[in-house]
C-alpha cells in the first residue's frame, strides 16, 4: 500500500506521467496531515495483510486499532469479509501462491523509485497484481491503471517478487472495492510500454523547466494549491462574463468544474494548515467557528421546563436508512410498500451520466400554449 519513493510510487503514477512538473512542486509541499478516512484505509490494510500473510483469524483482530480507527463488527463484515469473498473470485480452486506487502523495485533502471504492492500472485501461467481499495468514494477504473501497471513492472525487476511473472502468458491487474471487484487482463508488452513511459517521465521530471499539464490527474495532486496551471485557469474563470459565452462553451467549461472545486478544497485546507502551524497568510486568519447555546446541565434544564409546562423532548420517526440500519442489526427487513423515493430536485450531471435527464414539463406546457395564442 505505502509508497515511498520521493520521485514517484505506485499511487502518483499516473500523476508524474501525465505532469512531471508535479514532482518539484510536491516537494515543495507541506506534509498533508492524516484523516479518519486514511487512517481506517490503512486499519483495514493491516488487518486484511495480518489474515492473508500470517493466517490470522478475522475475528481475532476484532477492536484492533490504528490512530483512534477502531476495526468494529461492522467494518469486518462489511470490508473485511466481503474482500476475502471477492478474492475467492481471482482464486476459486485456492490454488494461487501469492505473497502481500510486497515491496518492490526498479533496481538500476530507475534508482529510488519503489513501493509496495498489496498481493502479487501466480496461478499456472497468469501473474496477479491486486490492490484492495477500501474508500467509498470515487471508484477505480482497473483498466490501464497506472498503479497496478507500476507494480507488476517494479516486481519484474525485483528479486524477491520476479517468481510471479517468469514464464507467464499474462498478467491480471485487479482491484478489489467492497462491494466491487474489478479485473483487466493485460500482457508483458504492455507494461513494458509503460515503464518506458515512467521512465521518460522520471528523466523529464529532473529538467529544468519539465512538461506540466492539468488534467484528471491532478485530483490527489498536493501541488494543486500553487500549481501554475491550476492558478491560472482560476485567474481566467474570474474574468469570464457568463453572458458571452455560448451553450457550447458553457459545456466545456463545466467540465473542468470538478478539478476547479478540488484546487479550492485544497487551497482552503493548505491555508488552515499553516496558519494553525502558526505561519502567517496574508489576509487571513482563523476565528472560532458560530457559537451554538446548550445546556450547562441537561437534567436541571429537564425539570425546569416541565415546571414550565414545556415538555422538554421531541420525539420523530426514524428515517428509512436509519430504521433499515436497526433492522439489520436484528437481520429483519422493511415491509414493502412502507418506502418511496423522492427526489429533491434536479442537479447538474455529465452526460454521460447513467440518470435519465429532467423533463421540464411545466416549461414546455408553457412554450406550447405560447405557440397557440
Amino acid at each position: 500500500m505505502a509508497n515511498h519513493s520521493n520521485i514517484v510510487g505506485g499511487s502518483t503514477a499516473k500523476r508524474v506521467i501525465n505532469c512531471p512538473a508535479s514532482v518539484a512542486l510536491c516537494a515543495k509541499m507541506p506534509p498533508k496531515p492524516s484523516s479518519t478516512y486514511a487512517d481506517e484505509g490503512t486499519l483495514l490494510h493491516d488487518a486484511i495483510a495480518k489474515v492473508l500473510g500470517a493466517d490470522i483469524p478475522v475475528q481475532a483482530l476484532l477492536n484492533v486499532s490504528f490512530n483512534n480507527q477502531v476495526l468494529t463488527q461492522a467494518l469486518i463484515n462489511d470490508k473485511l469479509m466481503t474482500a476475502l469473498e471477492l478474492l475467492a473470485e481471482v482464486d476459486p480452486n485456492l490454488e494461487m501462491e501469492y505473497s502481500v506487502e510486497t515491496e518492490v523495485n526498479f533496481g538500476e533502471f530507475l534508482p529510488d523509485v519503489f513501493g509496495s504492492c498489496d498481493l502479487i500472485g501466480r496461478i499456472g501461467n497468469r501473474a496477479i497484481v491486486l490492490d484492495w481499495k477500501f474508500g467509498d468514494g470515487v471508484a477505480v477504473s482497473v483498466e490501464e491503471n497506472e498503479q497496478l501497471m507500476f507494480y507488476a513492472a517494479a516486481a519484474m525487476r525485483t528479486e524477491s517478487a520476479k517468481w510471479a511473472f517468469e514464464g507467464v502468458d499474462e498478467i491480471e491487474c485487479v482491484i478489489i472495492q467492497p462491494p466491487m471487484i474489478r479485473r483487466w487482463v493485460t500482457t508483458k508488452e504492455r507494461i513494458a510500454q509503460f515503464e518506458t513511459q515512467l521512465q521518460h517521465a522520471v528523466y523529464e521530471s529532473e529538467k529544468k523547466s519539465p512538461k506540466m499539464e492539468a488534467g484528471e490527474h491532478c485530483r490527489w495532486c498536493a501541488a494543486k494549491p500553487t500549481c501554475p496551471q491550476m492558478t491560472g485557469a482560476v485567474d481566467r474563470a474570474l474574468h469570464i462574463s457568463l453572458e458571452s459565452l455560448d451553450a457550447q462553451k458553457i459545456g466545456a467549461y463545466l467540465a473542468n468544474c470538478d478539478l476547479l472545486e478540488q484546487w479550492i478544497t485544497d487551497l482552503r485546507a493548505l491555508a488552515f494548515q499553516m496558519l494553525e502551524n502558526d505561519k502567517p497568510v496574508p489576509g487571513w486568519k482563523l476565528v472560532n467557528k458560530r457559537a451554538t447555546r446548550q445546556w450547562t446541565n441537561e437534567e436541571e434544564a429537564r425539570k425546569a421546563l416541565i415546571e414550565l409546562e414545556v415538555y422538554p423532548f421531541k420525539q420523530t420517526i426514524l428515517s428509512p436508512a436509519q430504521a433499515e440500519k436497526e433492522l439489520k442489526a436484528v437481520k429483519k427487513q422493511l415491509p414493502e410498500g412502507l418506502v418511496v423515493a423522492v427526489s429533491s430536485g434536479s442537479t447538474l450531471a455529465n452526460v454521460d451520466d447513467p440518470r435519465p435527464a429532467v423533463v421540464n414539463v411545466g416549461k414546455q406546457l408553457t412554450a406550447a400554449l405560447s405557440k397557440i395564442q
